[in-house]
């Protein structure tokens, strides 16, 4: 059984990013589960390509760094050659209305002008991503479900018309993890493309950018530390923050404090902690050039290896070999 996950180079990877998903992957991933950076995602709309090449270094040091195998990773990019090759499979074995209808993109190109047909068939690429390592899990959140139901249904259709080659995945929805917000507008998700980065703590800033930014955050009117979420939505998300750190519950925790300061300052310093040993060994990796460009290559060649005979039989099967 295996899994494959991607991340997406929008920003700066977050703390909401790591004990939400990345830390999970480093520590339940299995020896046949892959982890990719996404970075052929992010030109779905206008970017600026040196940053998002220097994005897509950074989340894959940050991946490495966070206890991810570094044979179980790789730069989507780096496979272009095939999974542009299978998308256009894919998108002859898809109908215009089946793309049409995804949520995101109609979200996405809503009143826009100059909407790129790439936010249109943008699901058929996440389905190569898919089909092209033969995962037959993909944890999602309810925002991409519908896109692998759209790979599952492109999958059944292409075996049954042209014979079997692709595995039918499914959607997984993965153990929740911290729900981290944004510390300066905590009714909101920390998000790697924030406009404002006041209330995002990234995982490579430096501990005192890190405390600064926690003891500005947003809190509420009352004056004793307690876990309300509906009520008291800023302290709530210092709470959880420290619990996903320490571990125990939110609620039990808020005990421990007396003021509004106090829980700031062990918030700060439990970050700081947890985040050290990332930042240390990914500032390293991305200071060695030459190491993480190799283990980038190795990462390719085995993600090219695993995909390369399904690809095969893919073009030979539909006619185009």
């Amino acid at each position: 059984m295996s899994k494959l996950s991607g991340i997406t180079p929008s920003g700066h990877v977050h703390l909401g990013n790591h004990l939400g998903a990345v830390r999970r992957w480093a520590l339940d991933g299995g020896a046949d589960d892959l982890y990719f950076v996404a970075d052929l995602h992010g030109m779905t709309t206008p970017h600026n390509p040196a940053k998002l090449r220097s994005l897509a270094r950074e989340q894959l040091a940050v991946l490495i760094a966070a206890g991810i195998d570094p044979e179980r990773v790789f730069v989507q990019s780096d496979l272009a050659r095939e999974l542009g090759a299978l998308t256009w499979v894919l998108e002859c074995t898809c109908n215009y209305g089946e793309a049409a209808r995804m949520i995101q993109f109609k979200e996405k190109s809503k009143g826009q002008a100059g909407v790129r047909l790439s936010l249109l068939t943008y699901p058929a690429l996440m389905a190569a991503d898919i089909l092209l390592q033969g995962a037959d899990e993909v944890p999602v959140g309810e925002d991409q479900r519908q896109h692998v139901e759209l790979t599952r249904t492109l999958a059944k259709r292409f075996n049954g018309t042209y014979g079997d080659v692709f595995t039918i995945p499914r959607a997984v929805l993965p153990p929740a993890g911290a729900r981290v917000k944004d510390l300066a507008d905590p009714t909101r998700k920390m998000s790697k493309s924030a406009r404002d980065a006041v209330g995002v703590v990234f995982v490579l800033d430096e501990p005192d950018q890190i405390r600064r930014k926690i003891r500005r955050a947003v809190t509420d009117g009352g004056s004793v530390p307690v876990h309300a979420p509906e009520t008291r939505p800023g302290m709530a998300n210092l709470l959880e923050i420290l619990a996903a750190c320490r571990g125990g519950s939110p609620a039990e925790l808020a005990d421990e404090f007396t003021s509004y300061g106090a829980v700031k300052d062990a918030v700060a310093e439990a970050v700081v902690e947890e985040l050290r040993p990332l930042r240390s060994r990914a500032m390293a990796l991305l200071d060695d050039v030459a190491e993480l460009d190799r283990v980038r290559k190795a990462g390719a060649e085995r993600a090219r290896e695993r995909g390369s005979h399904r690809l095969d039989a893919a073009l030979r099967m539909i006619g185009a070999n």
